[in-house]
């Protein structure tokens, strides 16, 4: 990837950080001065494909979804089955950029690096940090990035109905908790990190979405809300960026049967309260196997 047009993800995720539209943004009626505003926020969306190798693509929140420059391929990758956000980062000097996460594997769990510099094509490695994640459909981490202020954890939706939390412990994770109840869910992402609490946002077999919301404090049990009955029983990634200070989020749902992708916008999460509109297909042929976002290490998801 060009380092001019890396930059230009970082900045796009910022743009309404002034804004006095507040989480109602991504939310409003197309063609209101509210969803004007919107034009500025952005999804960067990154899979792997069926060939091994990565490909990315920005979409401007609108209506229709507008495609910031065709699909860009990154590099050589890894046939994850599963693969969490990519958190950016760079150096000092701002000469090399690279993103970091984690994906599933068979039955392992790596964690990624890669590093793109302007001169030379990007260049990803990969390091087993778990063993045993056979059963697990998805995987989310919470990325709280304040010095000391709480960890930053990994869930994992597993097979046999449960949720399961992971704290970092060294180079690998450490049981941090389970919740039972999950059975009937398909995938999920993160949409809130927040210091006592994360949320995640869940889609079931049947169509529903909901949000799970998860304290930090080791004995709090999960609190799950309806967000909508039915309507996203076909998508199987996704992808999730922040708009905004306020706790605004733009998703792109991804179906990988039709290779499809929609943006939608969302206030703050509050249940069956949460306004969303939908913008549309996306003019992009999403073949990956999974779908994720990417997004600046130090930008914290306030979705709910």
């Amino acid at each position: 990837m060009k380092l001019r047009r890396f930059a230009l993800v970082l900045t796009g995720f910022g743009l309404l950080a002034a804004s006095s539209t507040t989480a109602a943004t991504a939310a409003a009626a197309p063609g209101s001065a509210v969803a004007a505003a919107a034009t500025t926020c952005w999804n960067s969306v990154v899979w792997p494909t069926k060939a091994n190798v990565v490909d990315t693509v920005d979409v401007t929140a609108r209506k229709p979804p507008a495609p910031v420059s065709p699909p860009y391929v990154y590099s050589k990758f890894f046939a994850s089955r599963f693969m969490d956000r990519w958190y950016l980062a760079w150096n000092a000097a701002g000469t090399q950029y690279y993103a970091f996460g984690l994906f599933l594997l068979g039955s392992n769990l790596y964690r990624q690096t890669t590093v793109l510099s302007g001169g030379s094509p990007a260049q990803s490695k990969a390091v087993r940090v778990g063993t045993g994640w056979a059963s697990f459909k998805s995987i989310a981490t919470s990325n709280y990035p304040l010095k000391g202020s709480r960890p930053a954890y990994l869930y994992g939706l597993n097979s046999n109905g449960n949720l399961y939390r992971y704290a970092p412990n060294g180079a690998g994770y450490r049981s941090a908790g389970s919740f039972a109840g999950f059975r009937g869910f398909k995938t999920m992402t993160m949409i809130s990190e927040e210091r006592t609490y994360d949320t995640l946002l869940m889609t079931t077999t049947a169509g529903a979405l909901y949000t799970i919301h998860i304290p930090t404090t080791a004995s709090a049990k999960p609190v799950v809300k309806l967000i909508r009955k039915s309507g996203w029983a076909a998508y199987e990634s996704l992808v999730v960026n922040k708009c905004g200070v306020n706790g605004a989020t733009i998703i792109i749902a991804v179906d990988h049967d039709t290779q499809s992708g929609y943006q939608y916008g969302f206030s703050k999460f509050n249940g069956t309260a949460t306004a969303m509109t939908s913008y549309g297909k996306v003019p992009v042929v999403f073949n990956g196997l999974n779908h994720t976002s990417q997004i600046g290490f130090q930008f914290i998801l306030l979705g709910e």
